[in-house]
């Protein structure tokens, strides 16, 4: 049995939204945002069982109106995030180690558009290399400023993606990357998975196809998009 395990991340509080529900667990055709992503997972046979990392505030309400209520019986805890994205991921890898764990999907719980397929390319990805993630190949020139904000180069667009999630890595990496990473004080600028693997062990990660639908819902413009996607 290869105990894959996803964590998903629904600790933000989501002030950009200017809504005093958290962005994750707004209704979005019926149901809380997060619960999509939450079924695909919930449905994906390589999947044996789910993290979900919410607020410490947030923990019964998910347990009752999210796991029970939508009947996610592969939520094995609901644990408490923290202040910083990276703190959440690590406790929900603590949490994916209590038990025997192969390979950890990492993923916000504000993009609700994954599916299938991108869980099996970024799986197979993690298998062959350790790390990989989703991503989308940047459809705009990318221009590089200065201190001043003056123009100073415009890099090749043909090698640049937009990173998405889920972050897929076999689980003993990403521990090992997390331990080092709060081991050595060295958590500043850490704004993904990747990143951490990259500076803490050197190991670079595949990108592979993710999708243009696979936004992160984090204004009320997002949302609107979101609903016409649905």
């Amino acid at each position: 049995m290869e105990n894959n395990t996803a964590i998903v991340l629904a600790a933000g509080q989501g002030r950009r939204m200017g809504t005093k529900t958290p962005k994750q667990f707004l209704e979005m055709g019926g149901k809380p945002v997060v619960c999509y992503s939450l079924s695909v997972f919930q449905n994906y046979d390589r999947v044996d069982r789910i993290i979900l990392v919410t607020g410490s505030d947030m923990i019964s309400f998910c347990e009752r109106e999210i796991r029970d209520r939508y009947g996610f019986d592969k939520i094995s805890a609901v644990v408490a995030g923290g202040a910083e994205r990276y703190l959440s991921v690590y406790n929900g890898l603590v949490a994916a180690g209590e038990t025997p764990c192969a390979h950890v999907f990492i993923h916000d719980g504000a993009r609700p558009f994954i599916d299938e397929e991108i869980l099996d390319r970024t799986l197979a990805g993690a298998e062959k290399y350790g790390a990989c993630a989703a991503g989308v190949k940047v459809k705009d020139t990318i221009r590089e400023t200065d201190e001043n904000g003056i123009s100073a180069g415009t890099p090749d667009r043909s090698r640049l993606w937009s990173v998405q999630t889920p972050q897929t890595f076999r689980y003993a990496l990403i521990r090992e990357a997390y331990e080092k990473l709060f081991a050595e004080g060295a958590q500043e600028k850490i704004t993904d998975d990747v990143m951490v693997a990259e500076r803490m062990l050197g190991v670079p990660a595949l990108m592979t196809e993710g999708s243009y639908r696979n936004i992160k819902i984090t204004t009320p413009e997002d949302l609107a998009v979101a609903g016409a996607f649905l």
